[in-house]
C-alpha cells in the first residue's frame, strides 16, 4: 500500500510510525523546509498514553516532557488567585501529568519513522483520484492521501472544498512565542485575565526558556494571514495597558523565533473522508486551543486509522470504519469547556472575578462532579488490538 500523507507535525509522523510498522511504503510531505522546533506545550491525556506506550515511546517523552506542576490565575501584581496542581484529577486536569513541547514530540516521532520517505518544502497542488501534483513538480499515485496538516488544512480544500464550510471561528486571536524564562515560575504556568478580554499566559520550558501566550477577542476572522510585523503591531495595540508582566512580554516578542499567530478555531467534518482521501487530528476535527485535546485526539486516531488500513481489505472499508470507532471519542473532545471563550477571556471585572471563584471550586462539589466530566473526555474510547 502506497500512503501519501500531507503534514509532520504530530498526527502525520505518527500515523507513518504505525503504518511503516504494517509494512506500507509511506511518504510524508511538508510544506515548511524543515522541522518546526520549540512550539507551545501540548499534553497526552487519557488513552494517547496508551498509545505512546504501545510505540515504545513513552521513555522518551518523559526525557524531554516540561517539569510543569500546575496551574495558577493571577492578579496584575503577580498574586496567586486560584490554583490548580497537575495532581489534579489523576493527572488530567488543566496541565497534565505529561506535557511537551511541540516540537520536541514531533522530534521523537521523527527519530521514530526513519523508514519514512520525508520532503520538506514541499506541498501537494491537486489531487485527482489517487494522481497527486506536487508543487515542485511531477506528480505520483497513491492508495491512500491522508490530510494531516492542520486546521488550515490545504489537503482537505482540495479534496473536501473552502475553509468555510468546516471551521467555526470562536471569537478571538491568540499568538505565542519563545521568551527568556523570568526565573521565578517555580514549574507553574501562570494566566492573567485584563478587562476587555485580554489574556497573557506563561509557562516553563526546559533549558532556561519558557512559552508566552497573548489572546485577545474579536467579533469577526479581520485578521487571517497577517504578515509577522502586522500581527505584531496589532498585538501590541492590542494589549497595552493590560498590566502584570505584558510589557516584559511584548518587548521579548520581536527577537523570538518561532512567532505564531492564528484565529482561535474549531474544525468540524461530517465525513473524513472523500474517495482516496482522509482527514486526520486538526485537519478533520479539532476542538480549539479551549478544548484542549488536539494532540491525544491526533495520537489516538493515528493508531484507529492505521490499524484499519492494516486489516482492511479497500482503504474506503477502512475510512468507514476509522471513523466509526473514532466518532463518540472525537465528539467529546470537540466539546468546549463551560462558558467557552467568554470564560477564557472575560470581558469585566466581574466576569474576571467569576472565573476566579470557578477556578476555586473546581476541586468541590458541585464543581468538582462537572470538572470530572469536562476532563474524563480523554478516555472516551476503547482501544482495539490490531494485531489479532
Amino acid at each position: 500500500m502506497r500512503v501519501l500523507i500531507s503534514g509532520a507535525g504530530i498526527a502525520g509522523p505518527a500515523l507513518a510510525f504505525w503504518l511503516q510498522r504494517a509494512g506500507a511504503d509511506v511518504t510524508v510531505v511538508e510544506r515548511t523546509p524543515e522541522p518546526r522546533p520549540g512550539g507551545h506545550a501540548v499534553d497526552v491525556r487519557g488513552v494517547a498514553r496508551t498509545v505512546v506506550e504501545k510505540m515504545g515511546l513513552r521513555e522518551q517523552i518523559r526525557a524531554r516532557q516540561v517539569d510543569e506542576r500546575g496551574f495558577a490565575l493571577v492578579d496584575s501584581a503577580g498574586r496567586r488567585l486560584a490554583e490548580l496542581p497537575a495532581t489534579a484529577f489523576g493527572g488530567e486536569g488543566i496541565v497534565a501529568e505529561i506535557e511537551i513541547a511541540r516540537g520536541d514530540l514531533a522530534r521523537i516521532l521523527l527519530e521514530a519513522t526513519t523508514g519514512t520517505d520525508y520532503r520538506f518544502g514541499d506541498r501537494i497542488t491537486a489531487i485527482d483520484g489517487g494522481r497527486v501534483t506536487f508543487a515542485s513538480g511531477g506528480s505520483a499515485d497513491y492508495d491512500v492521501i491522508v490530510g494531516a496538516d492542520g486546521v488550515h488544512s490545504s489537503t482537505r480544500r482540495l479534496a473536501f472544498g473552502p475553509d468555510e464550510r468546516f471551521v467555526r471561528y470562536l471569537g478571538g486571536y491568540t499568538t505565542y512565542f519563545t521568551v527568556p524564562d523570568p526565573g521565578d515560575l517555580d514549574h507553574w504556568l501562570l494566566m492573567y485575565n485584563a478587562v476587555g478580554g485580554r489574556v497573557a499566559m506563561i509557562r516553563p520550558e526546559n533549558g532556561g526558556t519558557a512559552k508566552a501566550s497573548l489572546s485577545f477577542p474579536h467579533p469577526d476572522p479581520s485578521f487571517d494571514r497577517l504578515p509577522r510585523a502586522d500581527a505584531e503591531r496589532l498585538i501590541t495595540a492590542r494589549l497595552a495597558g493590560a498590566g502584570w508582566r505584558v510589557p516584559e512580554l511584548l518587548a521579548a516578542m520581536p527577537s523570538a523565533d518561532d512567532f505564531y499567530f492564528d484565529s482561535i478555531n474549531q474544525v468540524r467534518v461530517d465525513r473524513w473522508w472523500n474517495d482516496r482521501v482522509v482527514l486526520l487530528g486538526d485537519a478533520g476535527y479539532c476542538g480549539s486551543p479551549l478544548a484542549g485535546l488536539g494532540t491525544s485526539m491526533s495520537l489516538v486516531g493515528a493508531y484507529v486509522l492505521a490499524g484499519e488500513l492494516a486489516t482492511a481489505t479497500d482503504p474506503r472499508q477502512a475510512f468507514a470504519a476509522y471513523q466509526r470507532e473514532m466518532t463518540d471519542y472525537v465528539a467529546t473532545g470537540l466539546e468546549l469547556p463551560p462558558g467557552g471563550m467568554r470564560m477564557f477571556a472575560p470581558r469585566s471585572r466581574m466576569m474576571i472575578g467569576l472565573r476566579v471563584l470557578s477556578m476555586r471550586m473546581m476541586t468541590r462539589w458541585p464543581s468538582k462532579q462537572i470538572a470530572e466530566r469536562q476532563f474524563s473526555k480523554a478516555d472516551a474510547i476503547t482501544l482495539r488490538d490490531y494485531r489479532k
